[in-house]
């Protein structure tokens, strides 16, 4: 198999977008790399003692991740496919040091020579930072900092695929999605007390998103 960075590198291709800032450097990443992510994921995911829910969720958000490539760039779509696929690499056993999933799944990925954005789109993931904040976890996220890890297209589309699919993988609505999170991590948990700063951000990525995608079959539409 191909090393992960020998891939990213061969396929290594610098863009300056208009308006610059976190955006304004892209990197093309090639599909086997996104079959790689699919091949890790799968690998590690499946060794979650949780009947396979976990991996099926992996699968769905991937997938929905798939239909979204009218949200970001072309040179960003495998980008965004790759970290589908890797969201939630944390839970497996084998690589859970700190208990904080978006974390441990971003480290393990920074170790293995995964390419950057891959590892801080991971660590960033669903409003990560608010999570770590009220956890006191925050200096974990220190060697992922870059904006473009939490904000803007790329970001915003993984929380979009993350955020409309559920633990068992079915299609919901953000809405229904942020409410069975809070039902199952209790009022005392982290996602609770954060959920007055969280649950605004992801909604707004999401309709962000879906802004885009609308804006992207318009543009492709034939006129009349």
């Amino acid at each position: 198999m191909v090393h992960p960075r020998a891939l990213a590198e061969s396929e290594r291709s610098r863009r300056v977008r208009p308006g610059g800032g976190a955006e304004a450097h892209t990197v093309a990443l090639d599909d086997e790399l996104v079959e790689q992510a699919r091949e890790l994921a799968e690998q590690l995911l499946t060794t979650v003692e949780d009947g396979g829910r976990r991996w099926r969720h992996t699968q769905a958000v991937a997938a929905r991740a798939g239909q979204a490539a009218g949200a970001v760039a072309p040179e960003q779509d495998n980008l965004l496919r790759a970290a589908a696929w890797l969201h939630d690499i944390g839970y497996a056993p084998a690589i859970a040091e700190t208990g904080f999933h978006p974390v441990d799944g971003a480290v393990h990925l920074q170790r293995r020579l995964w390419p950057p954005a891959v590892a801080g789109l991971v660590a960033h993931h669903s409003g990560a930072r608010f999570v770590a904040g009220v956890r006191q976890l925050s200096h974990l996220l220190e060697p992922f900092a870059r904006p473009g890890y939490w904000a803007g297209p790329v970001a915003e589309a993984l929380a979009w695929a993350d955020q409309t699919t559920a633990p068992d993988g079915r299609r919901v609505t953000v809405h229904e999605r942020l409410a069975e999170v809070l039902e199952r991590h209790g009022p005392s948990s982290a996602q609770a007390r954060c959920h007055a700063q969280r649950g605004p951000v992801l909604i707004a990525a999401v309709r962000a998103t879906e802004d885009r995608l609308l804006l992207a079959r318009a543009a492709q539409a034939p006129l009349a």
